[in-house]
């Protein structure tokens, strides 16, 4: 065999990778061959290339994944061919994809910053798991109190996930994009117009509400003002109140405005008095009269 040939080097490397069952490196290939035999490098990587080349249409495939070259199954085939083995395919739970994710994106990062970013703890099983898969690995110790350890990626994370180096990782916008539509809340789904047409249709329609005239609130007062000086009159007539000349004290103390009528009217006055409005009826002009005499002779009656 004349191994200075890449095309009858070929057949031997890929019997040599088919025997391994893993991946291996261009240094340890060297090393399978005696020293006055070994081909020179730019031999075997084209004897790679050709083997390469003799893959396709196959159902395996030589890749070169981080620890270096390996064949393997190719994915298309890979739900036929997990049915070879009796246990379930792993599965992994989101906490753990997602503290791998964040080790792979951010390496070296500390498991306080995994914990900022996330909102939560981590769980140390998912730590532990990751370190006994050789999936991540201690790096470091960060340099602020507590010294927490830095933890990153490892080639045997790469080999799994068929990776050469960190650069073969997806991009985070392509990432975000396969992540599924949030579920719409019910509260916040749109209504169709069609239906909203129906609902309003078949609302009731408010009713008008009655306005109050100005000369309808004199009248209010000007009973409220009749009825409070019935019920005092009443009250001297049954003897329940002494007059004022039998009152000890000389002063007589001014009438409290229980109902606050007096208020009531003084404030409306106020506001009729500071509107600009065309000039009044002379319906109105009687009522403002009225309120006026009204208060004069409430005034009067308490001096």
């Amino acid at each position: 065999m004349n191994l200075t040939e890449p095309r009858e080097l070929a057949p031997l490397l890929e019997a040599f990778l088919l025997a391994s069952g893993k991946p291996q490196s261009l240094e340890r290939l060297f090393e399978l061959f005696e020293e006055a035999e070994r081909p020179e490098p730019p031999v075997f990587k084209k004897a790679l290339e050709i083997l390469r080349k003799s893959c396709d249409g196959r159902a395996f495939e030589l890749r070169e994944v981080a620890s270096g070259y390996r064949l393997q199954i190719r994915e298309k085939f890979s739900p036929w061919v997990g049915r070879l083995w009796e246990e379930r395919p792993q599965r992994y739970s989101r906490a753990m994809l997602e503290t791998m994710a964040l080790i792979a994106y951010r390496q070296p990062i500390t498991r306080g910053e995994i914990e900022d970013v996330r909102g939560v703890a981590v769980n140390s099983h998912i730590v532990k798991t990751l370190l006994e898969r050789e999936w991540i690995r201690i790096v470091g110790y960060r340099d602020v109190p507590g010294k927490p350890a830095m933890f990153a990626t490892t080639k045997v994370f790469l080999d799994h996930f068929n990776l050469k180096n960190l650069d073969d990782l997806p991009p985070l916008a392509e990432l975000r994009e396969m992540e599924p539509d949030p579920v719409l809340d019910f509260d916040d789904a749109p209504v169709p117009a069609s239906l909203q047409e129906l609902a309003d249709a078949s609302a009731e329609p408010e009713e008008p509400k009655d306005e109050t005239s100005f000369h309808t609130l004199l009248l209010e007062l000007d009973d409220m003002e009749q009825g409070i000086k019935t019920d005092f009159d009443d009250l001297l007539r049954d003897g329940a109140l002494e007059p004022e000349s039998t009152v000890e004290n000389p002063e007589p103390e001014p009438e409290e405005d229980i109902l606050g009528v007096a208020e009531a009217r003084e404030k409306l006055l106020a506001a009729v008095a500071a509107l600009e409005q065309p000039p009044l009826s002379d319906e109105e002009d009687e009522a403002r009269a009225l309120a006026e005499a009204i208060e004069a002779e409430r005034r009067e009656f308490e001096d």
